[in-house]
């Protein structure tokens, strides 16, 4: 079908059809709305190429990300999907593999195939160079942070992330309560820990064993905080866990060690990755970062700066808490029976 066809069912000539299905030449709404049925009903595909003649876009943007196992990256890909349209832009997915040189390639590749915008995208959210400088499409960053305060940087809240975690376990009745998390080179496990000692102090309480045990996002060091922190804090009742696969390390070294979770000693994680909270024993109560609505809002924003109106700074989007089994509250021990005579 073609547009001459177009424009023959719906009664007008294929110029107006052309305008009507390509929101130009102050076409009115009722002219519009008939055109547009027509090429529904004759299951009409407008030819991209003379789309983006007519409107000097390419109507693609290029998503870079740093995370190539996507764990991260899929999810703001399918919001960013989500806000840019289902069949209306393409988005172009180029893993750098955290490499600069790769990087400035996909960069250059998705300048000469004249994408509309770019959204930059990885693994942690710490301050990185912008991926350049006076660039002639608009740039968004999700789920990491350029140095630049022009650019527009949008990460989870961890702190309020950290407080969710917290003031769940303290809401549950547990007051002996360890952080677990990654390196603090990350900004990550320092924001999160932020927030869990924020909630500790306006409680009158301290973390169990002294301090938050910073080491590598891998369930094998969850089993050895666990060890750690069992020994630092004998009476401890709760762990918060800088992510879901420490999480499930501590679940494993807790019940080896002879306790029961949740009764003995509740646990949340960070990140709601499915694969390992719905796996752990018992399932995982976790903080959720809401990745693909944080993709849909950089869609968003990217969408209004290709339109001209940009948006600067560091926006931190809200966090959401997600319980499962690990953190139910303890089961009220039953009473014993009276013994008539006794």
């Amino acid at each position: 079908m073609t547009i001459t066809d177009v424009a023959r069912l719906a009664g007008v000539s294929p110029g107006t059809a052309s305008k009507a299905l390509n929101g130009r030449g102050g076409i009115s709404p009722e002219t519009t709305e008939r055109v547009r049925r027509a090429a529904q009903q004759l299951g009409y595909q407008p030819n991209a190429l003379a789309r983006g003649l007519l409107t000097g876009r390419s109507f693609t943007v290029g998503l870079i990300t740093t995370d190539s196992f996507g764990r991260f990256s899929i999810p703001v890909m399918q919001g960013a999907e989500d806000a840019l349209g289902p069949g209306q832009i393409s988005v172009f997915l180029c893993d750098s593999r955290d490499d600069p040189i790769r990087e400035q390639h996909y960069l250059r590749t998705l300048l000469e195939r004249r994408v509309d915008g770019i959204i930059v995208t990885g693994r942690r959210q710490d301050p990185r160079e912008p991926i350049g400088r006076d660039l002639p499409v608009p740039v968004v960053y999700a789920m990491t942070t350029s140095t630049n305060p022009d650019d527009l940087s949008l990460v989870p809240d961890d702190v309020e992330g950290g407080i969710m975690a917290l003031r769940h376990l303290l809401s549950t009745g547990r007051t002996r309560i360890g952080h677990v998390s990654g390196p603090p080179s990350f900004a990550a496990s320092r924001l999160r820990a932020e927030g869990a000692e924020q909630v500790l102090a306006a409680a009158g309480l301290e973390l169990a064993g002294g301090r938050t045990l910073y080491g590598e996002w891998s369930e094998e060091w969850g089993r050895q905080a666990a060890d750690v922190l069992l020994r630092l804090a004998p009476d401890l009742d709760a762990v918060f866990c800088g992510n879901d696969q420490i999480a499930r390390g501590m679940a494993d070294a807790v019940r080896e060690g002879g306790r029961r979770v949740p009764d003995d000693v509740a646990l949340v994680g960070f990140d709601n990755w499915e694969v390992i909270a719905a796996s752990c024993r018992p399932p995982l109560t976790t903080v959720d970062m809401n990745l693909r609505e944080l993709g849909r809002v950089a869609g968003e924003e990217l969408l209004a700066a290709i339109d001209g109106r940009p948006s600067t700074g560091l926006r931190q989007l809200p966090c959401s808490l997600i319980l499962r089994e690990s953190s139910r509250p303890r089961q009220a021990q039953p009473q014993p029976l009276a013994v008539p005579g006794a």
